[in-house]
């Protein structure tokens, strides 16, 4: 019997940082701990340390001449073909030693899994998924979902569904993944025709024997909470529940909140709630409910990391959340990181005029139509 969900976390995770004036602010990982820490949520789990991860370990997803660029680069000498140098991916001192921190942190969080240790974790320090092979990209520098799903393939796991709500399209895991028919990459996120890194289309699904196995749905700007759950539940559960995987793993990035500054969705953090509860059914539907989550992007690093994770991590160890935040953390926050915060968990409904709505709905319509008549019928379905 599997016991407690494991949440892997460790201080020096926190090490994996651009600099102060970089948008991904590891505090929204620390302040995701102390958030979960004064809600009660880790009594109902077991905190674990990242595991040691090998050469090898990262080899089976990055090349080697990569993987040599990312220690040159920390030493100054970053090469632009290799993705470095200022703006996304500045190089900084021990980077090579952070990211594979954070590739241990996601791949204890599989071992856990595999091991019969927890059926559900979450390292909320990962989900780096736009690192592509041979390049940093989009913040990230090692791709720590793409090596743990590799490990778990390589430990005799036989189908992962990967299932990406980042805003932005879980193109790396993707392209790492591409071929791979154990794998199945579903990506829900903004489309590229408005945001980085402008791919993620509707119509791809994949080539040769993996064909059928790349699933994206692009969301047009402004899509709220109603409308992402109801394409959510158009697309997803049915390519799962199709492809039958042994384990589920999800990337949870909530740069898809309405107040996220990179980003034009319009989802608040009820809709984190309602799509945990999603993703647990799912998990326990078709995966015995082995669930590795990872955390991801979200720029609003106190506001809105902090609540949407725990929504996650509540789900997961069967929890509720208070409806205001608690003082010890609203101090925390304010002592630690110097954010004054609203004490209130939930946020303000977002509604769209009728005829913005009406003009989101029908693209949206027409994403949704176009990803379901290209993907169901190779997996079986009716579209």
């Amino acid at each position: 019997m599997a016991g407690p969900v494991t949440v892997v976390w460790d201080e020096a995770l926190a090490a994996y940082d651009f600099g102060p004036e970089h948008p991904l602010r590891p505090a929204r990982v620390q302040l995701t701990m102390a958030l979960a820490r004064a809600c009660g949520l880790l009594e109902g789990a077991r905190v674990a340390a990242p595991a040691p991860v090998s050469g090898t370990d990262l080899a089976r997803v990055h090349e080697l001449d990569y993987l040599a660029a990312v220690k040159a680069a920390e030493r100054g000498q970053a090469a632009a073909r290799f993705g470095f140098g200022p703006g996304d991916n500045p190089p900084f001192p021990g980077m090579h030693e952070a990211s594979v921190r954070v590739c241990g942190a996601t791949v204890a969080a599989a071992e856990a899994i595999r091991s019969g240790a927890a059926l559900h974790a979450f390292s909320p320090a990962g989900g780096l998924h736009h690192a592509m092979p041979d390049r940093a990209s989009g913040f990230c520098v090692y791709n720590d979902p793409a090596v743990a799903i590799a490990w778990l393939l390589d430990q005799g796991v036989e189908r992962i569904a990967y299932v990406d709500v980042d805003v932005h399209h879980g193109d790396g895991v993707e392209a790492i993944f591409a071929a791979e028919p154990r794998v199945l990459t579903l990506s829900l996120h903004e489309s590229g025709r408005y945001l980085f890194p402008g791919t993620g289309f509707a119509h791809e699904v994949g080539e040769g024997p993996a064909r059928g196995t790349v699933a994206n749905l692009p969301l047009p700007p402004s899509t709220t909470d109603d409308l992402y759950l109801a394409a959510f539940d158009a697309v997803v559960p049915a390519l799962v529940r199709a492809f039958q995987p042994e384990l589920l793993v999800t990337q949870l990035g909530c740069d898809t909140h309405y107040t996220d500054p990179l980003a034009h969705l319009g989802l608040t953090v009820g809709a984190y709630g309602q799509l945990a509860g999603r993703l647990h059914d799912l998990a326990h539907t078709v995966a015995g409910g082995r669930w590795l989550a990872t955390g991801g992007g979200g720029y609003q690093w106190a506001s809105v990391v902090p609540r949407a994770w725990c929504a996650y991590l509540a789900e997961m160890v069967g929890a509720e959340l208070p409806d205001r935040l608690p003082e010890l953390y609203l101090d925390e926050a304010a002592d630690r990181f110097g954010a004054v915060l609203d004490p209130d968990m939930a946020d303000e409904v977002v509604a769209l005029r009728t005829e913005h709505r009406a003009r989101v709905e029908a693209e949206l319509g027409r994403t949704i139509e176009i990803a379901r008549s290209n993907l169901f019928p190779l997996h079986g379905l009716t579209a």
